[in-house]
Order: structure tokens, then C-alpha cells, then sequence
């Protein structure tokens, strides 16, 4: 592994149900994902991507070795700010886990449920 890039380079959030967890992340993250692909016996929906950009890319997964977890590894997806994302969480059928909270010098946090049942993250970058 290269020392001068960031350790991860893809990610993939289980689902249960790939039409309501995209429609999730879409009005939350208001990006456009890609319809289901199957791949290696799973179906996977892709965030939106530019390989030669720097940062991870990912998608949704539905396959019989991926379940939704509110415990193990937490996905961090950056925003400009958490508060109006947070409501859009509500509204498309999520729940706020842990409020935005302060995290110093690196800005701020916050945690929620997705519909799946997944526990994910936000980050927002403090003002420079």
C-alpha cells in the first residue's frame, strides 16, 4: 500500500431491499445510482464515480453474504453540512442515531439508520 494515498478505495453498503435503499440514498445524498448490476452472484447499485479522482468509491449490495449491521465497520459519507442531510435521513425513512456533534479541529460528526438497517455516518469538514 502506498503511503501517500488514503487507505480505502471501495466501499459497499448491504441491503435487504436494493429499490428502498437506493431510493434512501439518492433523496439523502441527492446523487443519481445506478440501477442493479449482477456481479459475482450479488447485485450491486454504484454511487456515482470518477476513477482517477482521489476518495473511495461504492455501492449498495444485495447478496446472500451481505446483511445490514448497526455494529462493525461505519461508512463516512462527506457533506458540506449534516443538519440538512439529517432531515432528508428523517424524511426518507431513516433515523438519526447521534446529532451533529463537534469532533475539534476535523469538524463534525453525526450518525444514522438507514433503511436497512445499516449504521452510517457523515462528516462535514470544518470552515477554512
Amino acid at each position: 500500500m502506498s503511503v501517500s494515498a488514503n487507505p480505502v478505495n471501495w466501499f459497499e453498503i448491504a441491503a435487504t431491499d436494493l429499490d428502498r435503499a437506493k431510493s434512501f440514498y439518492e433523496t439523502v445524498l441527492e446523487v443519481q445510482i445506478s440501477p442493479p448490476n449482477d456481479i459475482a452472484g450479488n447485485q450491486l447499485c454504484f454511487f456515482p464515480m470518477e476513477m482517477t479522482s482521489p476518495g473511495a468509491a461504492g455501492a449498495l449490495i444485495k447478496g446472500e453474504k451481505s446483511k445490514p449491521s448497526m455494529e462493525g465497520t461505519c461508512i463516512y459519507f462527506g457533506v458540506a453540512s449534516i443538519d440538512p442531510v439529517l432531515q432528508r435521513v428523517e424524511s426518507a425513512g431513516g433515523k438519526t442515531c447521534t446529532p451533529r456533534v463537534s469532533i475539534g479541529e476535523y469538524g463534525f460528526i453525526a450518525h444514522f439508520a438507514d433503511t436497512e438497517g445499516n449504521l452510517v455516518a457523515l462528516h462535514e469538514r470544518p470552515q477554512m
